[in-house]
């Protein structure tokens, strides 16, 4: 999991915290490029098993399974408008790690 390529850890961490925060009965539908593998994953080694009822798993591209159209929780979307919205903010992303790292710097200095 801490490997090259998709790390599948940080994907997990926020979906654990995410239903942290959610009702018992809540069931979400995660769009994620690579859903498909992070579901076998989970089914796999068991990660997030109380969860996996609750989660529909969905990719955005060309899937049978796993397109979102095909799944109930996603009603018409076929998940692009997401991939829009991030493409349209994409230019907040070099100010926000400046600040990230002046604020680390700032706590080391300060030590």
């Amino acid at each position: 999991m801490t490997s090259a390529g998709e790390r599948q850890h940080y994907a997990l961490a926020l979906i654990k915290s995410l239903f942290g925060h959610l009702p018992d009965n809540f069931h979400i539908g995660l769009l994620y490029d690579i859903g498909s593998q992070l579901e076998q994953s989970c089914r796999k080694w068991s990660f997030l098993k109380s969860f996996l009822p609750c989660i529909s798993f969905a990719i955005s591209a060309s899937q049978l399974i796993y397109h979102p159209r095909k799944c109930e929780v996603f009603g018409l979307s076929d998940g692009e408008g997401c991939e829009c919205f991030w493409s349209s903010i994409k230019g907040l992303i070099p100010s926000l790690c400046v600040s990230g790292v002046c604020g680390q710097y700032a706590t080391s200095v300060s030590s």
